[in-house]
């Protein structure tokens, strides 16, 4: 491999994840077509990911770095290992020259915190004080943001942050410290995300600002960070919400940020999510991280229903199958009844509809969502996996890369031109 990812520090940026192995090329094409002004992140997936499609680390690495390369990509890259929680993770990713580190400290996070009485928040409070001993430093605090909005960390605000976070905090600064220790003795640069999105309940401001601030103190090389935003980012379909709150929401997270780093405001679960693509680019001033990974699987599919079409329908078959035992790590609303069976569509085309389109227009403030598309998308890993269906699609797109190429360019245009309308 003669290109090498490097470190993108604060240039807006969109991460094109790959669970196949060919995709490169349609998101180089999208970036030289509508890219101008972003960073891309090639190689980009998660040990989970890698996990449930049996790739390893290399095997990424090369297929994004060889599919660039060949499509002539001259420009700068990054490289995401992304939702790492262990040191094995770290070693894994660090050895094979990825550059963004996603920490993910959602195992330590306290999901019931929010629905704790203020008796029970302080019963467990009492048992982190040994873990914990920032609370003094912030409670009585009063922020003022260049929005406006005023954060009062209340002593409240604080223990019910210390109860969610302490531990995940930790957790996070800990591993953050072995990845500069790793990547110090390669002598390689690194930079690092953080994500606390994989929550149920919406990060407040006051939980961003504390987490944020205690990461940044004790040494963390925070580049980004993803919050839980408000409304719903649900797998492989646009933002179901209130536009003009997310709006409101996206501008005070944005200057937390800026008022602490500056550090990007970064999105997870960004695919196909156009309509709040603007919002996100103004509020940030351009300073955003994207991360997409889904989207590109599901166009494969679109490939395979153009190309083959009784395989398409054995792969959405196989989906319903797996479905209600595979969404189970995934937020998503649809159910195996709100979409056709393949017996019930007896055009291809049809189906294509119902388990791939995503781009109708939609009333303003709600997302468009199409439950089929989920279907898909949640068994990615058993469907890549299988002996027979996993070979099957690879060995279509293989024969098939112009189209799936094509397809992609088209498909990932959207999102960059979207974003750049906020820019």
């Amino acid at each position: 491999m003669t290109l090498q990812c490097t470190t993108l520090g604060m240039t807006p940026s969109f991460g094109f994840g790959d669970r196949i192995g060919l995709a490169t090329p349609g998101h180089v094409a999208a970036m030289l077509e509508a890219g101008a002004g972003m960073a891309p992140i090639f190689p980009q997936q998660s040990i989970r990911e890698m996990t449930r499609t049996s790739r390893t680390p290399l095997q990424v690495m090369e297929d994004a770095v060889h599919g660039a390369e060949a499509s002539g990509w001259k420009g700068g890259v990054g490289a995401d290992a992304d939702h790492l929680k262990t040191p094995a993770d770290v070693d894994a990713t660090a050895s094979v020259g990825f550059t963004f580190f996603t920490i993910d400290p959602s195992g330590h996070v306290d999901q019931k915190a929010d629905d704790y009485s203020e008796n029970r928040v302080r019963e467990k409070f009492a048992d982190l004080t040994d873990e914990v001993s920032w609370i003094g430093g912030y409670q009585g605090r009063r922020i003022e943001l260049s929005t406006g909005t005023s954060i009062e960390l209340t002593e409240a605000a604080c223990l019910r942050a210390a109860v969610k976070y302490g531990r995940a905090i930790n957790q996070a600064v800990s591993l953050a410290d072995y990845i500069r220790t790793v990547q110090t003795a390669a002598n390689r640069d690194h930079e690092i995300e953080l994500s606390v999105d994989e929550t149920d309940q919406p990060t407040t401001l006051a939980e961003h600002y504390i987490i944020a601030d205690q990461c940044l103190s004790r040494g963390m090389k925070l580049v980004s960070l993803a919050p839980r935003f408000i409304g719903h980012f649900e797998k492989g379909v646009d933002f179901k919400g209130d536009l003009a709150a997310l709006d409101r929401s996206l501008a005070d997270h944005a200057a937390i940020a800026k008022l602490l780093g500056p550090y990007k405001l970064s999105l997870h679960s960004g695919s196909d999510k156009l309509s709040m693509y603007a919002s996100l680019a103004k509020a940030t001033g351009g300073c955003f991280h994207v991360k997409t990974a889904g989207t590109s699987y599901l166009e494969a599919l679109r490939v395979v229903a153009r190309h083959d079409a009784p395989l398409f329908r054995r792969l959405i078959d196989f989906a319903r199958e797996r479905y209600n035992i595979d969404k189970a790590t995934y937020h998503v609303s649809a159910t195996l009844d709100s979409a056709p069976t393949t017996a019930e569509c007896p055009a291809i085309s049809e189906l294509e509809r119902h388990y791939l389109e995503c781009w109708k227009s939609v009333p303003e403030g709600r997302g468009f969502t199409n439950p089929g598309r989920q279907i898909l998308h949640c068994t990615f890993g058993s469907t890549l996996t299988d002996p027979t269906l996993g070979p099957a699609v690879k060995s279509l797109l293989a024969a098939h890369v112009d189209s799936y190429t094509s397809i992609l360019r088209e498909h990932f245009v959207r999102h960059l031109r979207a974003l750049s309308a906020g820019m």
